[in-house]
């Protein structure tokens, strides 16, 4: 509040509404477009230039799509589509329509549906987003037998469209320098653009695509003639599939294209990928409530009619089809009503009704038509029924101890003073002795440290019910609060940020990569709302008479070495605990000068096949990913 006594604050009139006009909007509040300017809303740029590629792919104009990388940080898509219009607009005072897109916020063929029936990019910013917020962009189309060429500097034409030749073809190519003043860093990562393509690629079969990265001299062609089907094909290679040849289904449903496949494997965790004219619904939607109450009934359905269940038995659960479960669903709407700009959650409710009508008969031809596939995916089902039933009562046991204990914590849990989990955070400590150091370094108002004793349980290899008799998990899951499974609960969450904190050697790196295989398989939900961290304590520490300095990594170290006069000792830190309780403060716990890393899912589907392949049974794969990757280790601590 002022004092009236204080000068008045400035008068809130007309005079202090401001327009911002054309592209304007974008730059000043970018992440609103891109979701933000770190690395994921980099590539979200060539992200709004594909989808446009793949929207005539969908209009059944486009086989072919390039996305080359360059050395200079810029990036090019090009498609062999209708190209983008160039005709003169009248009432845009005759600027072409060219031009139009590149600098008008909601210009696009894709409102009123005569540019596209299905399209991703409801929101006609794509392209001019693109343009807004790279330093430079350079558009070439080809369309009525001339090639049309223009170039815009941070979203403002250098000059009018030209024709520039001749063209046998169609077709559109953008190129972009991604503009510094926007973005935190520059440079495209090939496996994040690799992902992506191979994703498209999967759910829109016969499209080619190329990737092609000068900088690393690479082409990677992208091209699956059998859609979904080679796409949960993929996702299952190298697990022990159930049902051999997957189920699929494809059909039309009141103007949307409903297309499902799916296989499971002999694991014990659910991969179920759903798109809404591909783009991936993260937080699922009518699509998703459509399958799996399908799934449901109709392997209920088909176990009593089979004589596979007796009529007393219990109905199976979704969780208990759901286990060792791989699908892909793919909808493609005219209209779809997504949740927000970042359009992860599916709103049209008509669509749920269409994907149980058209799964449900799918997936009960296909087991009527394959009793052998359909029989020993009913004994999964039955396995994990029995297994939820141990794991309930595990889960209630966990609950009735937490009930008694009054305070819900475990006994080597020390807590902090604070109650407002907003403010709060926890260290997940690997043993006794750091742990020691931890609480006695710690801030006591809103630090609250576990330590946690040995390797907890490796969650990739058992089933919830044993998860839930392991003393470490269970202490974990009451002191966080939010319990486990179909119980989960984000919201009782006690503290905001759970911060891993290991030793830096092997011992340390492989606790950190069971917590992690635990938090990703049972409380996903916590990562991608920023709950989920990872302390970085100092490898070094420098030493110079009364002169210490601390170094996180290896570069670091030699550049303070290079600072520091004279020689000094230099110690190599392995294990939290040879740190007393105020270095531990000083270089890993204290907010004003630690370095946490936040843990963050990129990619879903590479995050699960890395898990299984790092923490799962089969040893094969595991031996193949060191083989591949041993020459490219670094920092390797044995």
């Amino acid at each position: 509040m002022l004092n009236p006594k204080d000068q008045s604050p400035p008068a809130y009139d007309a005079k202090a509404i401001q327009v911002l006009e054309g592209l304007e909007p974008v730059r000043r509040r970018p992440g609103m477009y891109i979701g933000s300017t770190d690395n994921r809303g980099l590539h979200h740029l060539i992200w709004e230039i594909v989808d446009n590629s793949i929207d005539e792919a969908l209009a059944g104009f486009c086989d072919n799509i390039e996305v080359t990388l360059y050395r200079d940080n810029s990036a090019s898509v090009a498609d062999n589509g209708r190209g983008i219009p160039v005709d003169p607009m009248k009432d845009q005072g005759g600027k072409s329509a060219l031009e139009v897109v590149l600098t008008k916020l909601h210009a696009g063929g894709k409102f009123g549906g005569g540019g596209y029936k299905v399209s991703g990019g409801l929101h006609g910013v794509g392209l001019s987003v693109v343009n807004a917020l790279s330093e430079k962009l350079e558009v070439t189309v080809e369309r009525h037998g001339k090639r049309y060429h223009q170039e815009y500097h941070r979203g403002e034409p250098a000059g009018p469209m030209k024709v520039v030749g001749k063209a046998d073809t169609t077709g559109t190519y953008v190129r972009f320098w991604p503009d510094p003043e926007i973005f935190e860093e520059l440079g495209f990562q090939w496996d994040l653009v690799a992902h992506r393509l191979r994703e498209l690629a999967f759910l829109n079969k016969g499209v080619n695509i190329l990737l092609r990265d000068e900088r690393i001299d690479l082409d990677y062609h992208f091209y699956f003639e059998g859609g979904i089907v080679a796409f949960v094909r993929y996702l299952n290679r190298e697990k022990g599939t159930v049902n051999v040849r997957p189920m699929h289904v494809e059909r039309e449903m009141e103007g949307t294209t409903i297309e499902v496949a799916l296989q499971y494997n002999q694991g014990f965790t659910e991969t179920v990928l759903a798109y809404a004219n591909n783009i991936n619904t993260v937080e699922g939607g009518a699509h998703v409530t459509g399958f799996r109450s399908a799934l449901t009934s109709v392997l209920n359905k088909y176990a009593r009619k089979a004589g596979l269940m007796k009529e007393s038995d219990p109905s199976l659960t979704g969780d208990d089809v759901r286990e060792g479960l791989t699908a892909v669903l793919s909808v493609k709407l005219r209209e779809p009503q997504f949740e927000g700009q970042t359009k992860t959650k599916l709103g049209n409710s008509e669509v749920r009704g269409q994907v149980e009508t058209v799964f449900g008969d799918g997936f009960t031809q296909y087991l009527e038509e394959n009793p052998p596939d359909a029989r020993r995916l009913i004994d999964k089902c039955m396995v994990a029924a029995r297994a939820r039933e141990a794991a309930k009562r595990a889960r209630d046991l966990v609950q009735r101890k937490s009930l008694l204990e009054s305070s819900t914590l475990p006994g080597k849990l020390a807590d902090c003073s604070e109650r407002d989990p907003a403010q709060c955070e926890i260290y997940l400590v690997e043993g006794d002795s750091a742990g020691g150091s931890a609480k006695q370094g710690r801030d006591r108002r809103f630090q609250a440290i576990l330590p946690l004793r040995g390797k907890i349980l490796n969650v990739e290899k058992a089933r919830e019910d044993k998860i839930l008799t392991s003393e470490q998990i269970r202490n974990l899951i009451t002191a966080l609060g939010t319990g486990v499974g179909e119980k989960f609960d984000i919201g009782k969450l006690r503290y905001h940020r759970i911060i891993i904190m290991t030793d830096a050697d092997v011992d340390g790196s492989h606790i950190r990569t069971l917590l992690l295989t635990f938090f990703f398989r049972y409380m996903n939900d916590l990562i991608p709302a920023n709950h989920l961290y990872i302390a970085q304590p100092p490898l070094y520490k420098l030493t110079r008479g009364k002169e210490i300095s601390y170094a996180y990594t290896e570069e670091q170290k030699n550049r303070k070495l290079a600072q520091m006069t004279g020689k000094p000792e230099v110690a190599r830190y392995k294990g939290l605990g040879e740190m007393n309780p105020e270095q531990l403060w000083a270089t890993t716990m204290n907010p004003e000068n630690r370095m946490l890393m936040r843990v963050e899912i990129e990619d879903a589907v590479e995050a699960d096949k890395i898990f299984d392949v790092l923490m799962g049974d089969d040893v094969d794969p595991r031996k193949r990913f060191i083989q591949t990757h041993a020459k490219t280790v670094r920092n390797l601590d044995i």
